[in-house]
């Protein structure tokens, strides 16, 4: 049976039809009474909403995406500090030259990590210089082949400056400063990374 349809501001009751008074440019608008399952569930949403977000945000017991993030990167940072101390308690200038750089399989990662990161700076040949058609065209990078070691030539300063990339006190190359790498690689890559420099200058190292 249809629903009686009358004129008035809302449904009371169960089955009510109601044809609101407002009217506008033609539009009019039905109200009907809804059901008390469907109330339920809004109002109990509402009620979860409050719940969830005064526990979220000040009860202390979950953390924002932002906390999270910060969390999260701190743990890598500290992960990443403790590599750095056990590397370099295990290293020195005499280690790098007569063991990591003499060891094939070391020196093919860092020519591997070399060719990835540094190469497009530096040369392929290390040069630091870019052959176009028999022209040589600098690359923004120093040469790491001509025995001129800019922050210094011993292996452990070497480590240094490409974990911790150019001194901030120092102006550059041609302007041009080389990023921190301990921030992408691993201590243990920047010291395969050394050895390989160390592999293709001999004469410097003492070889």
């Amino acid at each position: 049976m249809k629903a009686e349809v009358k004129r008035g501001k809302y449904a009371k009751d169960k089955g009510e039809v109601i044809l609101r008074e407002h009217e506008f440019d033609g539009i009019q608008e039905f109200d009907q009474k809804l059901p008390n399952w469907w109330l339920f569930t809004f109002y109990g949403a509402i009620v979860w909403f409050v719940v969830y977000w005064s526990i979220y945000y000040y009860s202390g017991l979950y953390q924002t995406d932002g906390q999270r993030i910060e969390s999260q990167l701190s743990a890598i940072h500290e992960k990443k500090e403790q590599e750095l101390a056990a590397t370099l308690a295990s290293l020195d200038d005499k280690t790098l030259i007569e063991k990591w750089a003499a060891d094939p399989a070391i020196v093919a990662a860092g020519a591997s990590i070399y060719g990835t990161n540094c190469a497009a700076c530096h040369a392929a040949d290390l040069t630091g210089t870019l052959d176009a058609g028999g022209t040589k065209v600098p690359l923004p990078g120093r040469s790491l082949c001509d025995g001129h070691w800019e922050y210094g030539a011993g292996p452990m300063e070497i480590f240094k400056l490409i974990n911790e990339g150019t001194p901030a006190e120092a102006p550059g190359y041609n302007g041009a400063r080389m990023q921190a790498w301990g921030q992408i690689l691993t201590p243990k890559q920047v010291a395969e990374l050394t050895a390989f420099l160390i592999s293709k200058n001999p004469h410097d190292f003492g070889g």
